[in-house]
């Protein structure tokens, strides 16, 4: 007899799991059916946790993978070596590379103003060609919060953009136009970091 109870209480569980898996079904199916049309993606990837820049790059990859075309512009990391440029650049992804490392190393406001300058005209002609499928704009955040940037010309430069082309931003802090005029904007946040404990950044995993 208790058995039979079992049965029976196994029974109504997995009956009462597939009722809810079914409105689930329901409900995502109707977002899918609701979601009809298509145009670039503005995503931004901010916030202080670490992975902003390769989650950026891991869409440069799918891109890639479906056969779109894609295009990278490094402003503040450039002076390092990029695992993802070493691959990347074999499959024919251009890259636009600042490459004066970090704006505490170089401690010369007037140089890095130049620098993001050179960077980002190449920037500005890539988000005005159609040919590109997606843009990766890594670590531009701060060139708008440092005023190296005008902040008019990229918003100018993200409305203008190809109706098809989708444009990642990535970096800490990103000003709050660029998030309202952004489709999906995603926030990491820092939890625990590995730099915290003593250990250094270790290419292939960190860069």
């Amino acid at each position: 007899m208790s058995e039979a109870n079992d049965n029976n209480r196994d029974q109504v569980k997995a009956e009462r799991h597939q009722q809810r898996q079914q409105k689930v079904k329901e409900a995502v199916d109707a977002r899918v059916a609701a979601a009809s049309f298509e145009h670039g993606i503005l995503m931004v990837i901010t916030g202080n946790g670490k992975g902003k820049s390769t989650a950026g790059f891991g869409t440069v990859t799918r891109a890639v993978g479906h056969g779109k075309s894609a295009a990278v512009v490094q402003f503040i990391k450039g002076g390092w070596e990029c695992g993802e440029r070493n691959l990347l650049q074999k499959v024919g992804v251009p890259f636009v590379v600042m490459n004066t490392g970090f704006t505490w190393e170089t401690q010369n406001r007037e140089l890095d103003i130049a620098a993001c300058e050179q960077t980002w005209q190449p920037a500005e002609k890539m988000l005005a060609d159609p040919s590109i499928d997606l843009v990766l704009l890594d670590e531009i955040t701060y060139m708008v919060a440092y005023h190296y940037l005008d902040l008019d010309r990229v918003l100018t430069a993200l409305k203008n953009r190809p109706k098809h082309q989708h444009v990642i931003i990535t970096g800490r802090g990103c000003h709050r136009s660029i998030i309202e005029l952004a489709d999906t904007v995603s926030e990491v946040q820092p939890i625990k970091h590995a730099f915290d404990a003593g250990i250094k950044a270790q290419p292939g995993f960190d860069y």
